[in-house]
């Protein structure tokens, strides 16, 4: 099987459109409830607390996209100072030790943690492959996880890719690691925007409303000081500039802007038309905002070599 912590549902809508599945361990019940709802396996669980032991021996992917906002450009950006006790604690569960209660108690983010919470998996399923993302400013992690992986006969590789470059109609920059036992793998190479490839995909014609511009803006993605997401970046300012039935909102500066629907949002995000995200509108927002786009998720699945396997069903007694 394919095992997901902190799943959301971006990865999961990607490997869906490949025939694949995954069991999605998540914690946030709105989350639950939009995987649920779209037909995902789904646990409602904190991982952190959650045993690897049923999953043993029959893994056959391992995907992770731990909390971002301690390390992303908005809010106290406390997450970067915590960067040494996060290497720390990598560094522990690699070799067996479960140092997370104490060096979380230790950071400055409580979040920080859960950026090696990944380690503790694979060191005890060693899954055939691995996937994982994160903010741009969590390369340096990636980069650790990568030897460590390499180190235990991995092929691994670490490096920034942004989802405008997969055909998506935003700038996301993320960092992207990935690791096979089975093959050997390189970071996907862009397919829109250069030579002979087709254009950067325009925001305005994603989500029709007849406003040119390239590159794209970014239009999601960061996080704000109380650990969501951020729907709406400064690319923002530039793109909206008419009103085509959404609602207005105002910047930072007083500004009026136009802000885009769910719908619209998750269209940029490269979702499927017709998903639906459950719980209130601002959880709506953060759940598309904080997710993986399909695409990206799709060229990254690509690049590890995520093919299809017979898919086994998760014993609940297991």
């Amino acid at each position: 099987m394919i095992v997901h912590g902190f799943a959301g549902i971006g990865w999961t809508e990607a490997l869906a459109a490949r025939g694949q599945a995954d069991v999605g361990l998540e914690l946030n019940w709105p989350a639950c409830l939009t995987r649920i709802h779209a037909g995902h396996t789904t646990i409602h669980c904190d991982v952190t607390q959650y045993p690897t032991a049923p999953f043993a021996g029959r893994t056959t992917g391992k995907i992770d996209s731990p909390p971002c906002p301690g390390f992303g450009k908005s809010g106290k950006k406390l997450g970067l100072r915590d960067l040494p006790l996060v290497h720390q604690a990598i560094d522990d569960l690699a070799h067996g030790r479960d140092t997370r209660a104490t060096i979380g108690a230790a950071c400055l983010d409580e979040r920080s943690i859960l950026t090696a919470e990944p380690m503790r998996w694979h060191h005890d399923l060693r899954p055939e492959w691995i996937a994982m993302e994160q903010v741009p400013s969590v390369l340096p992690v990636w980069k650790q996880y990568a030897g460590i992986l390499t180190g235990w006969g991995y092929s691994a590789a670490a490096e920034v890719v942004d989802g405008a470059d997969c055909g998506l109609g935003q700038r996301r920059p993320r960092a992207i690691l990935i690791a096979s036992r089975t093959r050997e793998v390189a970071i996907p190479t862009p397919t829109h925007g250069g030579p002979g490839q087709p254009p950067l995909t325009v925001m305005a014609d994603v989500i029709g409303w007849g406003y040119t511009q390239r590159p794209a803006p970014t239009v999601t993605g960061g996080g704000t000081a109380t650990g969501g997401a951020e729907p709406f970046g400064n690319g923002t300012r530039q793109a909206m500039r008419k009103t085509m039935g959404s609602p207005l909102w105002k910047d930072r500066d007083g500004i009026p802007h136009l802000r885009p629907t769910v719908t619209e949002c998750a269209a940029l995000q490269g979702f499927r038309p017709g998903l639906a995200f459950h719980g209130r509108q601002g959880q709506q927002y953060l759940a598309v905002g904080n997710a993986v786009p399909p695409p990206l998720a799709d060229a990254v699945l690509d690049a590890v070599g995520a093919y299809a396997h017979q898919q086994m069903e998760l014993d609940p007694a297991a």
